[in-house]
């Protein structure tokens, strides 16, 4: 099959004007899901054999993943599209170095959990924001079932060390009020221990269910078994995720749909700047949560045309209106794209129960208050939301605290503000390196 050669990145000034323009009339390709991806890759290199990933997400954040995972003794083949993955059937080493995931969540917390499968320790490190990401409450969930780690940085971060030797399994228990990932990391794992994982969960809560409802689909996909189901005990009760040992991935072709959060960005530009823009390929049945952003979008005037592989947003005729309160936990990552059309509404709006946007690449609800207040906006964040009152807005230079989303949301602004900077435009690497390319282009 031939393969798809990426175009090389454009240096990016430290400092990025964004001109305003509209209305739009654009189509656009978004990269790979990053979600997707990156639990792909994962599986990929625990099964046995040779996987090809159609349309993956080329970025830092699955560099990183794919460096960690060739360490572990996959092996690669990334010089085009598809990629190819030859597995290690669960085998995975056991490498003198700490592994270095930068500041990917992700790969650091699916790291940890798969870590356990190594028949000897494994240390998870990254640079000084993850060291401040806390990741308790999965060393906690993995030693319910069996394993052994322990968190070597301070308050509950990484570095993390896995012991190694496999992991047990059985019946467990989680806090998943904090993020999917921690659960989503276990359930990648889970059909290579050594006894069914049932996974329930402190006070029956989960963040951000859909995105552990991607995992159990992919997992599936591979040959995987694993599921919900009624249970009830002494051990915790309710709802909880059943995972069987001995069903290890099965390699395959697999394709990975566009990203979810990426798109939000050219969809909300069609909402603030006017116009249309279009998304390909993106499928009726994608299992991406933050897609849900087109119905916040339609219910503030946008219209919204759905085909089979392509998306398109057109602007509202009049203002936009505003929802009030947004209850966002099932999407957090759209969050930020939110935000800032909600400095376009015909009122204010409240973003509510999105904690967890505190630790993220940056604190996101603190740095949205800012650099929203920057642009003329009122703007106040507490423990789990944020309120956006629209003001008489105004040019700022933002800033991004390399946070890739921060980036990609501001210059959603100056398509109709004049006079927005965006510093560090560069840090969109993690996840969209074209980001700039794509956005001058609408």
């Amino acid at each position: 099959m031939p393969r798809k050669v990426c175009p090389p990145v454009a240096q990016l000034p430290e400092s990025l004007p964004i001109e305003p323009r509209g209305p739009l009339n654009a189509r656009v390709q978004v990269p790979g899901s990053k979600s997707i991806t990156n639990r792909a890759l994962l599986i990929a290199a625990l099964a046995d054999g040779e996987t090809t990933l159609a349309g993956p997400l080329a970025s830092d954040d699955t560099d990183v993943m794919r460096d960690s995972l060739t360490t572990l003794g996959a092996q690669f083949d990334t010089r085009g599209d598809p990629w190819a993955v030859v597995g290690t059937g669960g085998r995975l080493r056991s490498p003198s170095n700490a592994l270095y995931v930068q500041n990917s969540g992700t790969t650091a917390r699916f790291l940890t959990a798969a870590a356990c499968l190594a028949p000897g320790p494994v240390v998870i490190d990254g640079n000084p924001r993850m060291r401040e990401r806390p990741i308790v409450h999965l060393v906690e969930a993995l030693t319910t079932l069996g394993a052994d780690l322990s968190i070597e940085g301070e308050k509950g971060c990484p570095p993390v060390r896995a012991a190694g030797g496999g992991l047990p399994g059985g019946p467990g228990r989680i806090d998943g009020r904090q993020s999917s990932q921690f659960t989503s990391a276990i359930l990648l794992a889970a059909p290579y221990a050594e006894r069914d994982v049932e996974l329930s969960f402190l006070d029956g809560e989960l963040v951000s269910r859909p995105y552990v409802e991607t995992t159990l689909a992919i997992m599936r996909d591979f040959g995987a078994q694993a599921g919900w189901v009624e249970k009830t005990d002494a051990h915790g009760g309710g709802d909880c995720i059943r995972v069987s040992a001995g069903l290890p991935y099965r390699a395959r072709a697999y394709g990975i749909e566009p990203d979810a959060s990426s798109a939000a960005y050219p969809f909300c530009a069609a909402a603030i700047a006017g116009g249309s823009v279009s998304v390909d390929g993106i499928p009726p049945n994608t299992l991406q949560a933050d897609f849900r952003i087109l119905e916040l979008l339609e219910q503030m005037g946008c219209k919204v045309v759905r085909q089979a592989d392509r998306v398109t947003v057109r602007g509202p005729t009049g203002a936009l209106r505003s929802l009030g309160e947004v209850d966002m936990n099932a999407f957090p990552d759209a969050a930020l794209a939110y935000a800032v059309v909600a400095l376009f509404a015909d009122g204010p709006t409240r973003i509510k129960n999105v904690w967890n946007l505190r630790i993220k690449e940056t604190d996101r609800l603190a740095a949205l208050e800012t650099e929203l207040r920057k642009l003329g906006a009122r703007a106040d964040a507490d423990r789990d939301s944020l309120y956006i009152q629209p003001g008489p807005l105004h040019g700022a230079e933002i800033d991004t605290y390399d946070d890739h989303r921060m980036a990609m949301a501001f210059s959603l602004a100056g398509l109709r503000i004049p006079g927005v900077v965006i510093r560090d435009p560069g840090c969109v690497s993690k996840t969209w390196p074209h980001y700039f390319d794509v956005f001058r282009g609408l």
